[in-house]
């Protein structure tokens, strides 16, 4: 009786982890991250990164910037559940060096994870990057999109990323990686430089169109914006996921949550915000190919740990890296995004 009892809990046992490998060779989970100034201690030539040095206000020393990759890789890991993330999209990282770093001496250093970053030429040197599983994903190409304002010619801000990269189905995936112009001097007064980045990328989607038979186009970021801003609702044009399912059209698979005020991305003044967005081709949402998805399969991640008590507002708001000036030692003042993608024979 006992041998009995004890075969049934092995077999079962066996099921359910099968069944669990099988959700995760099937799924394809993408992310995206605003990791708060991942600096390194170093002055890079050029650019305004006095503010993250050891001699500064803010007395950033390497013991904080280790413990930073040590958060920013539990968060990718938390992200990934039962298997890490096959693409990571991040914004605010310095260069080059800090992302050596991440991918190859941090805890994520296990992942075996490979990146490719944009170099802009933003003032305070920080930009966009894609971490990715050379497994999951095959790089095909890679190119930054350059911003500029002919009215402000003087203005710099952060390029697009866009990659794109074959899937096990054998499908090719466009991937734009987004860190549109803040809201520096009030949201009326900076819209224009949005806007323009906005009309940018459509351009280069309305492209992909045109020259994939396929196109699975995925864009991820902070924009800065709402859903319902102009710049994402009217420029690139992502709908809300609604009704009859337009194949060459772009979605933003957030943008119900926005009337939800009650939890978002990003917290201001009291009030959540969807700034972290991501958006797919209608293609992926059809079913009809090998690579699809849904609006239910994108989402926020809040984990306990990303959060903290919010004393002057009340509920809760990201626990970040700082405070104004105070070191808090926590992980961003943003609440990374993911999507599944199916994967089908």
């Amino acid at each position: 009786m006992t041998f009995k009892r004890n075969l049934f809990f092995v077999c079962l046992f066996t099921l359910i982890f099968s069944g669990e490998s099988s959700l995760a060779q099937n799924r394809f989970r993408v992310m995206f991250y605003n990791v708060e100034n991942l600096f390194d201690c170093k002055h890079d030539t050029l650019k305004n990164d006095y503010e993250f040095q050891p001699q500064a206000l803010r007395a950033w020393h390497y013991g904080r910037y280790k413990k930073k990759l040590i958060n920013i890789s539990k968060v990718i890991t938390a992200v990934g559940e039962w298997t890490p993330p096959a693409l990571v999209g991040l914004c605010e990282v310095e260069n080059d060096s800090v992302l050596t770093a991440l991918v190859r001496f941090s805890p994520l250093k296990a992942q075996g994870y490979r990146y490719v970053m944009t170099d802009s030429p933003d003032e305070r040197g920080i930009d966009v990057a894609l971490l990715y599983q050379r497994g999951s994903f095959k790089l095909v190409e890679q190119h930054s999109i350059r911003i500029a304002f002919p009215n402000n010619p003087k203005k710099t801000t952060r390029d697009i990323l866009h990659v794109a990269g074959e899937v096990v189905t054998g499908d090719t995936l466009d991937v734009f990686v987004c860190h549109f112009s803040s809201r520096t001097g009030g949201e009326i007064e900076s819209e224009p430089y949005r806007l323009i980045a906005a009309k940018r990328l459509k351009l280069y989607t309305d492209s992909l169109f045109k020259v994939r038979n396929h196109p699975n186009i995925l864009i991820m970021g902070d924009f800065n914006d709402y859903p319902s801003n102009r710049s994402i609702s009217e420029v690139l044009d992502a709908k809300t996921p609604s009704g009859t399912i337009q194949r060459e059209k772009l979605y933003n698979l957030l943008a119900n949550r926005e009337k939800d005020r009650s939890f978002g991305t990003y917290k201001y003044q009291g009030e959540w915000c969807i700034l972290d967005q991501i958006i797919v081709s209608g293609s992926l949402l059809t079913g009809d190919g090998k690579l699809s998805t849904s609006e239910k399969l994108a989402g926020i991640c809040n984990s306990p740990f990303l959060l903290e008590k919010d004393e002057k507002y009340s509920g809760y708001k990201p626990f970040r890296t700082y405070y104004g000036m105070k070191y808090q030692g926590g992980f961003s003042d943003h609440l990374p995004v993911y999507l599944d993608l199916i994967l089908s024979e």
